[in-house]
């Protein structure tokens, strides 16, 4: 098969398109043959040599993906050669390939196309384990996620508004604040040009918010308590802006609140499965029934994976970049 490599680490022109060795499955694992997977900021980061993936792991980038199952491993039960699936990866998704343990597939949502698909698991995935399981949003509160026209973000709004919160977001233009409105944001900051604590207060007669959905980090850290509620729960899922900084450990003690840090391509597989099977009973009957969809900025062929990663730096994408497999036999 043919998959996306990186030789040595540097920018998008390091991608480069290799003839590689076909994976197999091993016990309790399927061979997906890929339709599309999608760019997420931690390929980009694997692409610079800032995040190698876990040991044993595919060493392709590719965090997610959507395909048909072309073979079961030992002990594979409930799953069929040719079924419609997407799947959380460890890795490996840039290629025309893929092994997934069983746990981490899901089906196709009613409604969603097999490439639409491929950028719903890891969206789905992280703000649903982060937002429900963990922060435990509850329907009357307030959310407030950072970049909300990104995949995460735009995942996040749809989700809080379809549990009965309200969902405050900041962008960095305001397109992309009109585009978070249109997925059902009540309140909108350009981080650009506003203080968005100072907005957060204004917009909540001084409450502030309840969960906070950061991917910034350090930069974000001291203002994200600022703009806590009284017993919020900050959730960071990413570092953007950094992963050293100065906590007021005070103010987060006369709040009575929490911070929270994941990731999710280091945790266990049984980890991983419980979030997946509660993303298919929580999260795919919302897409099922059209309250949620997958927001799809471009697409592009796997081959011009360079483009896409260059999409994403430049945050020029609303939503998500999907990169498209070859079907058949790969072209050189």
């Amino acid at each position: 098969m043919h998959a996306i490599t990186i030789p040595e680490p540097g920018g998008p022109e390091a991608l480069v398109w290799s003839e590689v060795p076909d994976p197999v499955p091993g016990e309790g694992e399927v061979l997906v043959e890929v339709a599309a997977t999608a760019v997420n900021r931690a390929d980009l980061l694997q692409r610079q040599g800032f995040y190698d993936p876990p040991p044993g792991s595919s060493p392709y980038p590719g965090l997610e993906c959507s395909g048909r199952i072309a073979e079961l491993g030992p002990g594979v039960s409930g799953w069929s050669v040719g079924d419609e699936v997407c799947a959380l990866l460890v890795g490996g998704g840039y290629a025309q390939r893929v092994v997934v343990p069983v746990g981490q597939l899901l089906p196709v949502p009613e409604g969603v196309d097999l490439v639409a698909a491929a950028a719903l698991p890891e969206a789905t995935a992280t703000v649903w384990s982060n937002i429900f399981m963990i922060a435990h949003l509850r329907p009357g509160e307030t959310l407030l996620v950072h970049g909300g026209a990104s995949g995460i973000g735009t995942m996040a709004i749809q989700l809080a508004k379809a549990v009965g919160a309200r969902v405050a977001v900041t962008a960095g233009s305001p397109a992309k604040l009109a585009r978070c409105a249109e997925l059902g944001a009540d309140i909108l900051i350009d981080y650009r040009e506003q203080d968005f604590v100072e907005e957060l207060r204004k917009a909540t007669d001084g409450a502030g918010a309840d969960v906070i959905l950061d991917i910034v980090g350090a930069k974000y850290l001291d203002r994200n308590v600022r703009a806590l509620a009284v017993s919020g729960r900050l959730a960071v899922i990413g570092l953007q802006g950094g992963v050293k900084g100065e906590l007021n450990i005070g103010a987060l003690m006369a709040k009575r609140a929490a911070i929270t840090a994941t990731t999710l391509r280091s945790r266990p597989l049984h980890e991983k499965a419980a979030i997946v099977a509660a993303v298919r009973e929580h999260v795919w009957p919302l897409i099922g029934a059209g309250a949620v969809r997958p927001v799809v900025d471009r697409t592009l062929p796997l081959q011009d994976a360079a483009e896409g990663h260059r999409a994403v730096e430049t945050s020029a994408h609303v939503g998500k970049v999907l990169l498209v497999a070859p079907q058949g036999p790969a072209p050189a």
